[in-house]
């Protein structure tokens, strides 16, 4: 059987000559294979570290670091903005999420004169908005749009305090030291939405009284209408909208009873944190990472390493990890190409945020050079329609 195993990875295995190479400076980041990285940035309070990498044959996963200015209003507040967008079903979604959730969130924040939650939420609503608009506008010629969404997980500092906004299961940890012992505190400041988690299903079931179905254990996994785990997303329209949960979607994607109310939310939650002198660092990952790390143990490798490289750091421990659980050497899966590479981890995104305590006095009306990064990634061409994937692949997420 191993054998078996092994000479079907090998058939999927690309040549080191061949393919995609280390290139570029760090400005924009690095590409090595399947995996972008840029070990090292600065922010308006600190330094930051990046990385990717893609199991999926289109990158699904989508990310980016903001700062400087998060108004558009040059007078506005200043501060930094970073958001993981774990996509599901096709890269469609997250691809619109990294290019519309920010600008959104700098119009609210003008409008508001400052930062707060409401902006955060109206900044989520108004993208949820623009892409089922987006559905409408292609539903005729390309109707599995309608089947794509994507976690949303940002987080944004401003006049020293650190908000949290997630609607899916990604995820964003503090790293806090205790100053008497000098241990460094994993501090979990998003609220996941899956399934899996009890108190999630009983949500789901309070919202939908009358539909018994609303969450189904398949395959010893739970998920919601038996097809995807998270109860919250961007995008996912078939479960938000009636309308777009017939034909011309494929039969695989319907819900088979017809509803009322929109089964999924793109309502996120929300946790707001007055950042203090001994809050070190936040790491934000899509559930790739998570998968395969406990919180504690992505603090720790961050917290007793060096700052330089910290996400990529955090990404290469998980794929070691994936590849122990296949009893496979981490050298041999590094070698599995894109698309193959899904039956072995998911896309993996990693942003390490580190908080300057001196920096963090500074007046968010403190004109900083603005900085922009998004993480990377093998991309196709951006009209290169996503394969259609089946309800246990959209589950995955």
């Amino acid at each position: 059987m191993l054998s078996q195993l092994m000479n079907f990875l090998r058939a999927c295995f690309r040549p080191n000559s061949v393919g995609y190479t280390c290139t570029g400076s760090d400005a924009r980041g690095r590409q090595d294979g399947l995996l972008w990285y840029k070990d090292s940035g600065q922010h308006f309070h600190g330094e930051f570290s990046m990385a990717v990498v893609q199991a999926n044959n289109l990158l699904e996963d989508q990310s980016q670091v903001e700062s400087g200015t998060l108004s558009s209003n040059e007078f506005g507040p200043h501060g930094t903005f970073v958001g993981v967008y774990d996509g599901h079903g096709g890269p469609e979604t997250s691809r619109f999420i990294n290019d519309q959730l920010f600008h959104h969130l700098k119009r609210f924040t003008s409008e508001q004169q400052s930062m707060s939650t409401e902006v955060i939420r109206k900044a989520f609503q108004a993208t949820e908005d623009g892409f089922m608009s987006l559905v409408a506008r292609q539903w005729s010629v390309k109707p599995q749009i309608a089947a794509v969404g994507s976690c949303c997980l940002v987080s944004v500092i401003c006049n020293g305090t650190l908000y949290v906004a997630n609607a899916g299961d990604s995820r964003a940890v503090l790293g806090s030291v205790v100053k008497a012992t000098g241990e460094v505190l994993a501090t979990q400041l998003s609220t996941e939405h899956n399934a899996s988690i009890e108190s999630v299903r009983q949500e789901l079931h309070s919202l939908h009284p009358d539909d018994p179905n609303v969450v189904v254990l398949k395959h010893n996994v739970w998920r919601v209408k038996g097809i995807i785990q998270i109860s919250r997303s961007i995008g996912d329209v078939y479960l938000k909208k009636a309308e777009f949960n017939r034909e011309p979607l494929y039969t695989k994607f319907r819900v088979r009873e017809p509803f009322k109310r929109p089964i999924l939310s793109s309502e996120p939650s929300i946790t707001v944190h007055q950042l203090q002198p001994h809050d070190q660092f936040i790491i934000l990952a899509s559930d790739g990472l998570w998968e395969h790390l406990s919180n504690r143990e992505a603090v720790d490798i961050v917290a007793n390493n060096s700052r330089n490289g910290s996400a990529r750091r955090l990404v290469k421990v998980a794929l070691q990890e994936a590849a122990k659980k296949r009893e496979m050497r981490y050298s041999d899966l590094k070698k599995i190409d894109r698309g193959v590479r899904r039956h072995f981890h998911d896309d993996i995104t990693v942003i390490v945020v580190y908080l300057d305590s001196n920096l963090m006095n500074r007046a968010s009306t403190v004109k900083f050079p603005s900085i922009s990064v998004r993480g990377g990634g093998i991309h196709l061409p951006s009209n290169t329609l996503a394969p259609c994937t089946t309800p246990t692949e959209i589950g995955g997420t």
